[in-house]
Formats: structure tokens, sequence, C-alpha cells
């Protein structure tokens, strides 16, 4: 594949690199064992310094896609690390496995101005008020019934865009666009009651019991990619956790 640096990305360069080496890995001669192309040439190739090739290549070696070998050069590694999101399913998974089918009722995609929370829960640091994000809202639920009003907030290093397919699964378009990796969620869990809006928004009563769940989500070198919250209605939707006792 032909290297190249976006010049106009607001991304990290080692970040765009580590984006292109991700893709580059993918193609089937360096799963089957072939050396990637030295530091130095691909740092030529790119016009950027040997050490932000270097950076790049040592976060994907931190997440086990990648070994580095002195004396003998960086190859991808047959047995990659698994998901840390191995039981971690979207709304739709979830519903899909009770055998149930999910409506969207409505969904918006804008480049819109995000607020101090969402700035730092992305970890992107914020030079003037008004800057703006990627966002997206929808309304889904089943059975001609609102049962969750979801907006999730992106950080550009997920490379998404307003134009982009926001019907097809997340993660997966995520993965498609910039080849990160969806590996880690942090969560938190609270109860509230609605509003008048989110009220409107899932055509419920106005002080009706409200499941709010916050999520972070992040690829395995810990870089955030999507700010995420979520408001359950209490009579149309139960968040169950399971927990294994240690005997030890």
């Amino acid at each position: 594949m032909q290297f190249s640096i976006n010049s106009k990305d607001p991304a990290p360069l080692h970040s765009q690199v580590e984006v292109l080496l991700r893709k580059l890995i993918a193609a089937p001669k360096y799963q089957q064992g072939k050396l990637l192309p030295p530091e130095a040439q691909m740092a030529a190739e790119l016009g950027i310094s040997r050490n932000t090739v270097r950076a790049a290549i040592s976060r994907l070696v931190q997440e086990g896609l990648l070994e580095r070998k002195a004396g003998v050069g960086t190859r991808v590694l047959k047995h990659a690390v698994a998901t840390k999101l191995a039981d971690w399913a979207s709304f739709t998974g979830e519903m899909l496995q009770k055998g149930i089918r999910v409506q969207t009722f409505s969904l918006e995609v804008a480049m819109i101005p995000a607020d101090d929370e969402v700035f730092l829960s992305l970890g992107i640091e914020r030079h003037k008020k008004g800057e703006r994000l990627l966002r997206m809202a929808r309304v889904r639920g089943y059975d001609d019934i609102p049962a969750v009003y979801s907006v999730s907030w992106f950080h550009p290093r997920t490379g998404l865009a307003v134009d982009d397919d926001f019907s097809t699964p997340l993660y997966e378009l995520i993965r498609r666009k910039s080849a990160l990796v969806a590996q880690i969620s942090r969560e938190e869990i609270r109860a509230g009651l609605a509003d008048t809006t989110l009220a409107t928004r899932l055509d419920c009563k106005a002080g009706l019991p409200i499941l709010e769940r916050r999520r972070v989500a992040e690829d395995g070198g810990s870089r955030q990619l999507e700010f995420n919250l979520n408001y359950y209605r209490s009579d149309r939707f139960t968040y169950s956790i399971t927990i294994e006792r240690n005997h030890a």
C-alpha cells in the first residue's frame, strides 16, 4: 500500500502512522510472517522522523499485535491479544440475544459545539468555546415503543464523518474508517428521572425512573474513541450483572 500523511488531519503524526500500520499489517503477506518495512524506509516515505514511526510501532507492540527483534525486524504476531470486550454487547446485540428486533425511531449526526465534559472524557484539549465535535443522537426501541435515547461524541482519531452510514454497527464502522478497535469500556451507571425533554424523546411521562449509563470506549492502547450517554426507560429495559465469587 502507498503510505501518506494528511497534513490537515488534527490527529498527531504518530496516531496517523499507527492507523496506516494497522491497515498495512492486515495484508496477507504480513499476516503470513513477512517482515514490515524498516523504520527508516517508512519514515523516509512518509517524510517524518524515524522516532515518530518507532512510537507508532511501539504502541502496536504493547497491544500484542507486533513483535520486534533487534537485528531481525518487526513482524505481526500470529496470536494477537484477545479483546477485553468479549462480553460487551451493543443495545442491538443485547436485544437480538433475547430474540427482539430493534427499531430506530430517530438518528441525527452533526458537527456541533461540545462542552467541557465531552472534551475531558475524550481526552482532547479544548482550545476555544464553541469548538465542534462529531455527535450522533438516536432513539431506539422495540414493539413500536422507544426504549433508549443514546448520545455519542467521537474523537477525531476515529475518522468518522457526518455522511458516514451510521445504520451499520458503530464499532465496525470505526474499525473500517480508522483501523482502530474498541477493546475497553469504562462505564458509570446511575438512576434518574425523565425530565420534559427526555420524556418527549422517549415518549414517556416526565418523572419516569430512568437508567443513565455513561461509557467511554477506548482501544487497546487506552485511547478514547467515543463518549457515550444512554438513557433507558426503566419500564422497557433491565440492566443485569453477573458476578462470580472467587472462593480462593
